[in-house]
């Protein structure tokens, strides 16, 4: 007779463990088209492909060498239907390299672009060739009660994005430092163990 698994000390308190997002699947209409858009605007590569277990098509991409996929195309979205995603997002390091990116997408003529800042993040939203809403972001230092959200303009210096983003949301009455609000996280998840 086999034994019941061993829990761990935050299971048997009733907490999940730990888990964290690392990929995300989008079914798609017009695979090759959607490999290529985010092979070209992101630098992903492919590291595998072959037929899911509904016999459609499926790209694996990445850009990080210890995860073998980030994103997972399959084909079977019927053409002309709306999206049901309502973001990709991509974490960048610095705010330089937003800037960087936000150069890169007008120079490529992507279209829709709409950088914003959340007073959390600084933001660049525009959508992939099937309508998938995508985002490019870089966390700021503070924090502000979500949704938030005003125009933000990438061809300004870093500097001057800091100062007018801070100028937006000090007075913001749940404004505080990035590591307070974090702490205050981390006392929730706590309280769940």
């Amino acid at each position: 007779m086999m034994s019941a698994p061993q829990m761990s000390a935050t299971q048997a308190a009733g907490a999940p463990p730990d888990a964290q997002l690392t990929h995300m699947g989008i079914f798609v209409s017009d695979l090759d088209k959607m490999v290529a858009f985010y092979q070209r605007v992101f630098g992903m590569v492919i590291t595998d492909r072959g037929s899911n277990y509904r016999g459609h098509a499926v790209v694996f991409l990445s850009r990080n060498p210890a995860e073998h996929h980030q994103l997972v195309l399959a084909q079977g979205r019927a053409p002309g239907t709306e999206t049901t995603v309502q973001q990709v997002s991509f974490e960048v390091r610095e705010l330089e390299d937003l800037r960087a990116f936000h150069a890169r997408l007008v120079t490529m003529n992507i279209q829709d672009l709409a950088p914003r800042t959340h007073g959390n993040a600084w933001s660049i939203y525009f959508h992939d060739p099937e309508g998938n809403r995508v985002e490019i972001y870089k966390p700021s230092p503070w924090h502000v009660s979500q949704p938030y959200g005003e125009p933000l303009d990438l061809t300004e210096p870093a500097q001057v994005i800091h100062e007018r983003t801070l100028e937006l949301i000090r007075n913001d009455p749940s404004f505080c430092p990035q590591e307070e609000w974090a702490a205050k996280l981390r006392a929730q998840l706590g309280a769940m163990q």
